[in-house]
């Protein structure tokens, strides 16, 4: 089978949005689900950011790229892609 990830984002408009989330989420050690919720434009933002679990192919190219250099527990620097600024958690790989 196939690698898989479980990961989370919080998508926004801006790098500069992006970049705060990503310090609140690291250095300020705020959960990363609820500022998911507060802060994502995307409707995943109802889960806390929650994505499910997706292969390779799935995802847009840059997101993918970004998720699956991820180990589990790992939170990715600024991510753009034609939706916005992606902020990426992954939870585990299978």
């Amino acid at each position: 089978m196939a690698t898989q990830v479980r990961a989370r984002h919080i998508l926004v408009k801006t790098e500069d949005e992006a970049k705060t989330i990503l310090y609140d989420v690291t250095v300020g050690k705020k959960d990363f689900g609820a500022v998911a919720m507060e802060k994502s434009m995307c409707p995943s933002k109802k889960n806390g950011g929650d994505l499910g679990w997706f292969g390779r192919g799935m995802m847009v190219k840059d997101f993918e790229v970004a998720a699956f250099a991820l180990k589990p527990g790992e939170i990715s620097k600024p991510v753009k892609t034609q939706f916005g600024w992606h902020i990426i958690k992954v939870e585990e790989v299978k």
